[in-house]
């Protein structure tokens, strides 16, 4: 019998099983494809969880340099957020790290973990009793077998087989008015980019380079890449398949041209990426918004975009489904899991999900063509004009926003949000960052004190509880828990509390 049986081999997958690895468990991976995804798909990762993978140590992995910092600015609905004007309390990082390499860093990674990824594993169905689940899979030899786990995790997308399977609602809406086209082109005469994040077109002028609004639709064009930039419209369309020959039907470069004509007006040649760059022609008819009623249903859990979908940062909503998900599994499987811990999954992350839900539906609103539009969007520039409103939409965008239910909290303490960057001086005299404590994704028990009331108050938690005393000018409180998942589940200096805490998280010691 398997401990933990992962159908979908993408990133969160394979995020969920490098964190099942580092907390003792061995998963079994499950993937129908052949071979690892090298579609181009997302671009980039934003907010709350690019700290979460320097946490890991896969923030440099990824393309990243020394620790993360704060974005000069970001984007809501197409509309610039000035977001240096928040100086410390700017929550938003940015890792432009597109999914295939993404997916590459954490497939090498689940391997240097001892994870067992199978690939070529399709699973048909699913079954399960009080203490157990039954798979039926068929391997890449062709043969159905069933294979027997004590928890099984759906990461296997919008369309999840476990979650329909486990009889799991997916209700929400889909607006069938939205046709968004995607593609990667080549270099070009007929624009250049420009300071201040703008592009120039040729018979149009100097436009905003990450979105423009017009009467007819929205146009992007991204440089993450200046030898291959991302052209992206959308279109609110009456009749969407008048402009469209279906979304069965391949998408083709002339389509994309008329898509940007329409938008902007001018005609735009695209060519081609250099020979050998990865290509991508995409298009979306519909935008698709849905959230499952619950997280879990005995047995089988689900994560990432078999849980929740929707036209916004689902691939950054996943991997911290997966943070969550992973210890308290684990915890689980040791026999010390407190009561409720593995509903609080479910509560928790569906939580983030209802927030991400939210905003990703507000934003589309924001970029509709229209008057009445137009209007709301410059009311809404003169609220970004104030910094409390600014700081609120900049933690919604970073997923910085939904504060995690702790118990008793003192209101200046740092309990229930994601735990803030700390440098430290350990006691041998090192100078570190807080990110690099929480490599093995143990529990961490952050003493500040100098004092040993503390590690007394933590010492029947040695097993699941690191305890690091250290010295820092920058902490919030005295002392910190922080969860394996990166959550500050106590601040202070009270011994009860701290042991009132440890006894909630992690059981009686």
């Amino acid at each position: 019998m398997f401990d933990v049986i992962v159908v979908g081999g993408g990133p969160t997958g394979l995020f969920l099983a490098c964190e099942l690895r580092l907390a003792g468990i061995q998963p079994l991976v499950l993937e129908r494809r052949p071979e690892p995804d090298r579609a181009d798909k997302a671009h980039g990762l934003a907010g709350q969880v690019v700290r979460l993978l320097d946490n890991r140590g896969l923030f440099e992995r990824c393309g990243g340099r020394g620790a993360p910092a704060p974005a000069p600015g970001f984007f809501f609905g197409g509309m610039p957020l000035p977001l240096h004007a928040l100086g410390t309390e700017n929550p938003m990082h940015l890792l432009p790290v597109n999914q295939r390499d993404l997916e590459q860093v954490l497939n090498e990674r689940a391997a240097e973990l001892g994870a067992d990824v199978r690939r070529g594993w399709e699973v048909l169905s699913l079954t399960q009793t009080d203490d157990r689940v039954d798979v039926v899979a068929r391997g890449s030899d062709g043969v159905e077998r069933t294979l027997t786990t004590r928890y099984l995790v759906g990461c296997d997308g919008g369309h999840s087989l476990v979650r329909k399977q486990a009889g799991i609602a997916f209700p929400g809406i889909s607006d069938d008015h939205v046709v968004d086209r995607s593609a990667l082109i080549g270099p070009s005469d007929r624009f250049r980019f420009a300071p201040g994040g703008r592009v120039v077109i040729e018979g149009l002028g100097e436009i905003p380079a990450h979105f423009h609004r017009t009467d007819r639709g929205v146009f992007t064009l991204l440089a993450h890449d200046p030898e291959r930039p991302l052209v992206n419209t959308a279109e609110w369309e009456d009749h969407p398949a008048g402009n469209s020959p279906g979304p069965g039907a391949p998408m083709t470069a002339a389509e994309m041209e008329e898509s940007v004509e329409r938008v902007l007006g001018v005609r735009l040649p695209l060519s081609p990426p250099p020979e050998g760059a990865p290509t991508m022609l995409r298009r979306l008819c519909g935008r698709n918004s849905r959230l499952a009623d619950r997280y879990r249903d005995g047995r089988v859990f689900i994560a990432g975009d078999a849980a929740q979908v929707s036209h916004g940062p689902t691939l950054n909503l996943a991997l911290q489904d997966a943070a969550n998900l992973a210890w308290k599994l684990a915890a689980a499987l040791r026999g010390w899991a407190p009561e409720g811990l593995l509903d609080s999954y479910g509560t928790e992350r569906r939580a983030c999900g209802e927030r991400v839900l939210m905003h990703t539906r507000a934003a589309t609103a924001l970029m509709a063509p229209g008057a009445d539009v137009t209007a709301l969007r410059l009311l809404f520039a003169e609220l970004l004009d104030r910094t409390e409103n600014l700081r609120l939409v900049a933690a919604l965008m970073a997923g910085a926003d939904v504060r995690y239910d702790m118990g008793e909290e003192h209101p200046a303490a740092p309990t229930g949000w994601f735990v803030p960057p700390i440098s430290l001086t350990t006691d041998d005299g090192h100078e570190r960052r807080l990110a690099e404590l929480l490599r093995d994704a143990r529990a961490l028990l952050l003493d500040l004190t100098g004092g040993n009331d503390l590690a007394a108050t933590a010492e029947p938690w040695k097993n699941r509880v690191r305890h690091v005393t250290a010295t820092a000018g920058d902490a919030p409180a005295p002392a910190l828990l922080i969860r394996p998942d990166g959550y500050v589940a106590w601040a202070g200096a009270d011994p009860d509390g701290l042991k009132a805490a440890l006894t909630r998280w992690f059981s009686p010691g």
